[in-house]
C-alpha cells in the first residue's frame, strides 16, 4: 500500500509538474495588408541619363544579399563597412551585452531544474549547560563537534514558476540577440548614407567654388567696365554682393563635409584624425537598378527592432506566468548526509553517520497585497509591451512607405535636375559663341555660367538623394542578415 501510495503521488506531482500557469506566448499576426503607400503603390522610378540615375525597378520576390552594400560597386565602400562592423564600439557593447544574457540563462537554467548540491565541513565549540539536561547541578560540558555534510534541495516546479523565469531568460536573450542585428544593421547604413554625404559635399563643394571663381571673373569684368564708364556703381556693388554671397557658402559646405568625414572615421571605429578612411566621390558609386519590396507580412519576420520589440513581448507574457505561479504553494525537497565527531580524527569513524530529509510546502496567505499587485503591474507591462510591439511594426511599415515614395518622386527631382542643367550648359555654350562674334558681352557669358554651375549643384545633391533613399530601402527591409553565414546571425 506504501509504494502503491508513493507511486500515485510521484504521478500526481509530475501532472501538476507538466502545468504551468499564466498565459503562453504566441506570436502576433502580421499586418494583413499587402501595399505601404497610399494609393498606387510605386513599380519603379523614371531615369536621367548621363548622371548615374538609371531607372529602377521594385521586384518584389528579390531577396536582399548581406553584403547589400556592395550593390553599389564600391570596393573602397565595401572595406570601410566591414572594418566599421569589426571594430565599431557599438557593436562589441552589443556583442558583450548578448553574451551576458546567454550565460545568465545558463546559469539560472541550471539553478532551476537541476538539484543544488553543496559540501560543507564545520567546526564548532560549544558550551551546553546541565539545566539543557534538566539538572542546573550538572556541570557544563564543554566540546569542539566536527562535522561534514553534502547537502541538496530541489524545488519541484508545480505551477510552472521555474519554468516561466527561465522563458523570460530566454526571451531577454533574443532580445539581446536582435539588439546585436539591429546594431549591425544601423552601423552598415550608417556608414553607407554618410559615404553618401561625404561624395556629395565633395561634388557640391567642388561646384560652389567653381561659381565662385565664376563670380569673381564677373566682378572684374564689372569693375572695368564701370571705371571706364560703361556701368554704373549699382552694378558692381550687385555684384559684389553675389559674389560675396557665393563664397558665403564655401564655409558651410566645408564645415559639413569635415564633420561628415570625421563621423565616417568614428563610425569605422577610428579616431577623426585617421587619414586612412577614404574620400568619396559620386562617380565612385553604381546605382542598383533592381531593387527588392518585401510584403508587410514577411517584412514583420526580417526587421531587427520588430523581432527585438516581439521578444520584449514574449518577455513579459512570460513574466505575468511567473507573477500569476508566484500566488500558488511552492514545494522544496531538501537533503543531508554527513558524519559528526568531537574530534577530527573521529569524523569518519564508526558511528558518526548523520542524515536527514525533509520536504516544506509554502503557501502564500497574507503578503499585504504584495503578490496581487505585482501580477496587475506585469500585467500592465504586457499590455505596454504589445502597444510597443504594434507601434514598432506601424513604424517599419511607414520607414519602407516613406522610402518608397522617396525613390520616386527623388528620381524624377533628379531628372528634372539634369534638364536644367543641360539647359543651363546650352546656354553657356551659345553665349559662348554668341560673344565671340560680337553677339552679348562678356558679362551675359558669365551669367550664363553661372547658372550652369548653380544647376551642377543642384544636380549634384538630387543625385545624391537617390544613392541615399537606395540605401534607405534595404535598411528599411532588414538588410539581409538571414543570409549572412557567420555564427552570429540571430535565429529565424
Amino acid at each position: 500500500m506504501l509504494r502503491r501510495s508513493t507511486i500515485a503521488g510521484v504521478i500526481a506531482v509530475g501532472s501538476l509538474a507538466g502545468c504551468a500557469v499564466g498565459p503562453n506566448f504566441h506570436a502576433p499576426a502580421p499586418p494583413a495588408t499587402a501595399s505601404y503607400t497610399r494609393g498606387q503603390q510605386p513599380e519603379g522610378t523614371t531615369d536621367a541619363p548621363g548622371a548615374g540615375g538609371a531607372a529602377q525597378t521594385f521586384v518584389g520576390d528579390r531577396d536582399i544579399p548581406a553584403d547589400w552594400y556592395g550593390l553599389f560597386q564600391s570596393e573602397q565602400l565595401d572595406e570601410l563597412v566591414r572594418r566599421a562592423l569589426h571594430d565599431s564600439p557599438t557593436v562589441e557593447a552589443a556583442k558583450a551585452s548578448l553574451r551576458s544574457a546567454e550565460n545568465t540563462y545558463l546559469a539560472e537554467r541550471g539553478a532551476l531544474f537541476l538539484p543544488q548540491a553543496d559540501g560543507q565541513f564545520g567546526v564548532t565549540r560549544e558550551r551546553v549547560p546541565g539545566t539543557s539536561f534538566g539538572n542546573p547541578a550538572t556541570p557544563a560540558s564543554l566540546f569542539t563537534l566536527y562535522n561534514a555534510s553534502v547537502n541538496v534541495s530541489y524545488r519541484l516546479d508545480i505551477f510552472g514558476a521555474s519554468r516561466r523565469q527561465l522563458e523570460e531568460l530566454r526571451a531577454q536573450t533574443d532580445f539581446q540577440r536582435w539588439e546585436l542585428e539591429a546594431a549591425n544593421l544601423t552601423l552598415t547604413g550608417n556608414v553607407v548614407t554618410t559615404a553618401f554625404d561625404v561624395a556629395s559635399l565633395t561634388d557640391q563643394l567642388a561646384a560652389v567654388k567653381d561659381v565662385v571663381t565664376a563670380e569673381t571673373e564677373q566682378y572684374k569684368v564689372v569693375q572695368r567696365q564701370f571705371e571706364v564708364g560703361a556701368a554704373s556703381k549699382a552694378d558692381v556693388l550687385s555684384q559684389q554682393a553675389q559674389l560675396a554671397q557665393a563664397r558665403a557658402v564655401v564655409p558651410g559646405l566645408e564645415k559639413a563635409l569635415a564633420q561628415a568625414q570625421h563621423r565616417l572615421a568614428v563610425l569605422a571605429g577610428r579616431t577623426p584624425d585617421d587619414a586612412s578612411v577614404p574620400d568619396f566621390a559620386l562617380d565612385h558609386f553604381t546605382l542598383p537598378t533592381q531593387l527588392p519590396v518585401t510584403v508587410p507580412a514577411k517584412l514583420v519576420r526580417q526587421r531587427p527592432d520588430v523581432q527585438a520589440a516581439e521578444a520584449q513581448l514574449h518577455q513579459a507574457t512570460a513574466a505575468v506566468g511567473l507573477a500569476t505561479a508566484n500566488l500558488f504553494p511552492q514545494l522544496n525537497l531538501t537533503g543531508s548526509i554527513g558524519t559528526e565527531s568531537v574530534t577530527s580524527g573521529g569524523l569518519f569513524g564508526t558511528g558518526t553517520g548523520a542524515w536527514s530529509a525533509g520536504a516544506t510546502l509554502l503557501q502564500p496567505l497574507f503578503h499585504g497585497g504584495e503578490l496581487r499587485y505585482k501580477r496587475r503591474a506585469a500585467v500592465a507591462d504586457l499590455e505596454h509591451a504589445d502597444a510597443t510591439y504594434r507601434q514598432t511594426v506601424l513604424a517599419a511599415m511607414e520607414e519602407v512607405a516613406d522610402t518608397l515614395r522617396a525613390l520616386e518622386t527623388d528620381a524624377r527631382a533628379l531628372q528634372a535636375q539634369v534638364e536644367a542643367e543641360k539647359a543651363a550648359s546650352d546656354a553657356f555654350e551659345i553665349s559662348k559663341k554668341q560673344f565671340r562674334v560680337g553677339g552679348v558681352g562678356y558679362v551675359t557669358v558669365l551669367n550664363t555660367q553661372r547658372l550652369f554651375l548653380e544647376a551642377r549643384q543642384s544636380r549634384v545633391q538630387a543625385q545624391a538623394a537617390r544613392y541615399s533613399d537606395s540605401a534607405a530601402l534595404f535598411q528599411a527591409l532588414g538588410g539581409g542578415w538571414w543570409n549572412r553565414k557567420d555564427e552570429e546571425v540571430a535565429r529565424k
